[in-house]
């Protein structure tokens, strides 16, 4: 459970600390793409937030079903939502404020519920691999975007 505990103290410190920092890039370095079939700043955001909705849905669903396969296509799901054409403000804290209640929701899923099910793709996890996973994947992108501790 500390480990749990952990991810969500961590997703409510990225919330704290990373907004500020997105805020001061201009937004034409937000949506400026590093290359042909890369994406901008403002979908790698944007991709976060699909990441949450997605992540939300496993943390629920695999405690209510067994083991529930929630898989999504990144690049449609970004394509589709039109990340680049936001207002950048609004998607920052649009991410910002769906990780803090994706921490709200880690924080109440009882331990015993932490070795239920969920399949992504062809593997299958136990709900606490999916929760610390989604925290690194987090990571690894908002390093992409920003610097920070």
């Amino acid at each position: 459970m500390n480990e749990i505990i952990t991810a969500a103290d961590r997703i409510t410190y990225l919330t704290k600390v990373i907004p500020p920092l997105l805020l001061k890039i201009p937004e034409d370095e937000l949506a400026s793409k590093p290359a042909p079939g890369k994406w901008s700043r403002k979908q790698i955001i944007g991709h976060l937030v699909d990441s949450a909705a997605n992540n939300h849905r496993r943390f629920i669903a695999a405690r209510i079903e067994d083991s529930p396969n929630i898989f999504y296509n990144q690049d449609e799901w970004n394509r589709l939502s039109h990340y680049n054409e936001m207002n950048p403000v609004v998607l920052i804290h649009l991410w910002e404020h769906y990780n803090n209640f994706i921490a709200h929701v880690i924080r109440h899923i009882p331990t015993a519920e932490l070795t239920r099910k969920c399949r992504v793709g062809n593997s299958e996890h136990p709900l606490s691999y999916i929760i610390t996973d989604y925290v690194v994947h987090l990571e690894h992108h908002l390093k992409q975007l920003v610097d920070y501790d």
